[in-house]
């Protein structure tokens, strides 16, 4: 028997905003009117939105990139109070406001987290919204149009929540791997030599892994780029699918300029009987985790798998008493293949497998909606177990680097007994303790490369960044020459496993090859 306070979901919305595409941005939303919309859509879903709004308790909003980038706060679309402001807009005074760390595991996190304080009765009817208004902001900021007017300070602070710690420390800032774009390739690069393969037969690897995302995306009415891309296409540089950090053209990489927004609302089972909310739109929680990698990308035991994630899925799918074969419907955090490589062998995924790895078509095509996208997989995730009645369905997420991750388990199936997760922070201790190498900040001698990547911008490779291995075993970071001659060799010669002298700079480390 269902317990009265295990937490379901019972209300869902999403929008894409296109006024971006075609250069009207006077016409745009602002971030917070693309929150409300979200919000009002996920609330009318539910049937009894009249009904709830005064019973809401929580709202928590993912944090804008605008205001999660190294930098700080942009100086426009400053919003102090996010969940106070979309509260007011929809006429909600909710005692406890939560405004997320930056990441994109932060909307799976927020479902889990308040599935729990839901549980323990500490949240009666949640609203969690996030929004992306990067498309407008960037295209108007170029073309010199005012957005003076975005910007809401209701007053009060809320409440911050997430794992706020910078993601990179002082070594990995100096050499750029702060930028996700740069981070990345260099796990592809370890995957790749993990699976033992050539770069071009990789890359067509990567192809057929994501083609299958675009033409989820080419049906996808939410999506920001739909269209169907062949392997090829999407494997092979070009004019229009350019080098951005090697192995990855254009067309494997997130697009976060988008314009885009996404709700769900929370509650108990006795809360949406006794409003009359009908059981074929809850959706039930049945597993769910939260984990971090060793939090350094320098640190990590290698370049190819995720004690997180591993860890995670074995979690949450014991609560859920399900496996990975008994989901239905599959989306995996897909900033970046390796992000999907990675998830799919943590979780025993075969990467061609038929039930398809995506239900919005993923970052590259649905469109990277910031810290926000995940929002988005468990709206649409929501929409297919409902379609299904007894179906179920995985989303994970991702933040940072490979970093902080969060994994849930929907269906329309009812859960059994009182609604408990085991807390994260005691498989946490576990991962944390892992063996991994030491870092050398000013490395010098021989050194042998483990993983690399060539950056690129659009006339050409511009950097080249090392990570490597000492004599001594210590690991190091380091920057090659930037001459295109070196840079072209490190692409077109085999290059992990070079071996090469690495010296300490006063600011970034000098790896030559051999």
């Amino acid at each position: 028997m269902t317990d009265d306070n295990t937490p379901i979901l019972i209300g869902c919305g999403q929008l894409t905003q296109r006024t971006a595409q075609t250069n009207k941005f006077e016409e745009s939303l602002d971030p917070l009117q693309l929150l409300t919309e979200a919000a009002t859509r996920a609330l009318n879903d539910t049937g009894a939105a009249d009904k709830l709004k005064p019973l809401i308790d929580n709202i928590s909003v993912v944090r804008f990139t605008a205001d999660s980038s190294e930098a700080g706060r942009l100086p426009i679309g400053q919003y102090t109070n996010a969940p106070r402001s979309l509260g007011n807009r929809i006429g909600a005074k909710a005692k406890r406001e939560y405004y997320t760390a930056a990441g994109g595991n932060t909307p799976q996190y927020l479902v889990n987290r308040t599935a729990e304080e839901i549980a323990n009765g500490e949240t009666t009817v949640a609203l969690l919204a996030g929004s992306e208004d990067l498309a407008t902001m960037l295209g108007a900021l170029n073309k010199g149009i005012s957005l003076a007017n975005w910007g809401d300070d209701p007053g009060g602070e809320p409440i911050q929540i997430g794992e706020n710690r910078r993601g990179v420390n002082d070594i990995e800032r100096a050499h750029a791997l702060y930028f996700p774009v740069n981070a990345y390739p260099l796990f592809e690069n370890g995957i790749r030599g993990h699976k033992g393969r050539s770069v071009r037969d990789h890359q067509l690897a990567l192809g057929k892994l994501f083609a299958p995302f675009s033409k989820v995306a080419a049906a996808n009415p939410h999506a920001w780029f739909p269209k169907a891309r062949s392997p090829e296409e999407i494997a092979t540089p070009s004019d229009n699918n350019r080098y951005v950090g090697f192995p990855y053209t254009k067309y494997m990489n997130a697009i976060i300029q988008v314009d885009m927004a996404a709700a769900v609302v929370m509650t108990n089972v006795k809360t949406a009987r006794e409003l009359g909310i009908p059981e074929s739109k809850w959706v039930y929680l049945h597993g769910c985790a939260d984990a971090t990698d060793i939090w350094h990308v320098s640190e990590r035991v290698n370049y190819y798998s995720s004690p997180a994630i591993r860890t995670m899925g074995q979690k949450a799918f014991a609560m859920a008493s399900k496996t990975v074969a008994d989901m239905q419907f599959i989306d995996l955090y897909s900033c970046f293949p390796s992000a999907v490589e990675i998830g799919c062998a943590e979780l025993g995924i075969a990467e061609d497998d038929p039930r398809g790895l995506t239900v919005t078509g993923g970052l590259p095509y649905f469109g990277g909606a910031g810290n926000n996208y995940v929002m988005h997989s468990i709206v649409t995730m929501m929409e297919k177990v409902r379609g299904k009645p007894g179906s179920f369905g995985l989303v994970t997420a991702n933040g940072w680097y490979v970093t902080k991750h969060a994994l849930g388990i929907y269906s329309t199936t009812p859960t059994k007994g009182a609604w408990h997760r085991e807390d994260p922070k005691t498989y946490q201790k576990d991962i944390d303790a892992m063996a991994h190498p030491e870092v050398e900040a000013k490395p010098e001698g021989e050194g042998t490369v483990e993983t690399y990547t060539v950056m690129h911008d659009r006339g050409g490779p511009k950097m080249g960044i090392i990570i490597g291995r000492l004599g001594n075993g210590k690991r190091f970071i380091a920057h090659t020459p930037h001459d295109a001659a070196t840079l072209n060799d490190l692409m077109e010669r085999e290059t992990l496993g070079r071996r090469g002298r690495v010296t300490a700079g006063e600011k970034t480390n000098l790896f030559v090859p051999q």
